[in-house]
């Protein structure tokens, strides 16, 4: 074996460690850019403004950088497959495959899976509804000579009630 070849077989080396690398750095990009909004914007829970600039930035943009990840990925996956041990080739394919299912979920609105509307919302006068207790929280809405209050504690799953009030279409939500 000449040196021209054991350089060569260190340089494809070290070339296929940086690809596996790669590989594993933007499935874990990926997996942040994606899923770290899902767990600061959770619901029912103290949200801090510059967390949710984060949160939102990275929803804005992981539609966009989630596809340039996967084909990357791809990209490696195929360059790497070649001269590859059996099983190292089954890593290849489980270290592409949260990328692919994450590409799928950014472009997913998962609040909607969380609050879903209610299907046949009905509505009470303040006389029959029992079901409110004195000290509920409500969001109230007068137009005209029409008032209307939507309990809190009612909406807490749904978040927002769409309603016609004084003739004029509204959204209450919180």
């Amino acid at each position: 074996m000449d040196g021209t070849s054991f350089r060569w077989s260190n340089q494809t080396r070290t070339r296929r460690r940086i690809a596996w690398a790669a590989l594993c750095v933007l499935t874990f990009v990926v997996m942040a850019i994606v899923l770290v909004p899902v767990f600061l914007i959770m619901p029912f829970r103290p949200q801090s403004p510059r967390s949710m600039e984060i949160s939102y930035l990275m929803r804005r943009w992981s539609p966009l950088l989630t596809p340039l990840a996967s084909a990357t990925s791809l990209a490696l996956l195929i360059w790497l497959w070649r001269g590859t041990r059996w099983w190292r080739k089954g890593l290849l394919v489980i270290a592409l495959l949260p990328t692919l299912a994450l590409t799928w979920l950014a472009r997913q609105n998962h609040f909607e899976w969380m609050f879903n509307p209610l299907p046949n919302a009905s509505y009470a006068k303040a006389s029959e509804a029992g079901f409110v207790k004195d000290n509920d929280r409500v969001i109230a809405i007068k137009i005209g000579n029409e008032a209307v209050a939507y309990p809190i504690r009612l909406m807490a799953y749904h978040h927002v009630v769409s309603d016609t009030v004084g003739g004029i279409h509204v959204v209450a939500t919180y």
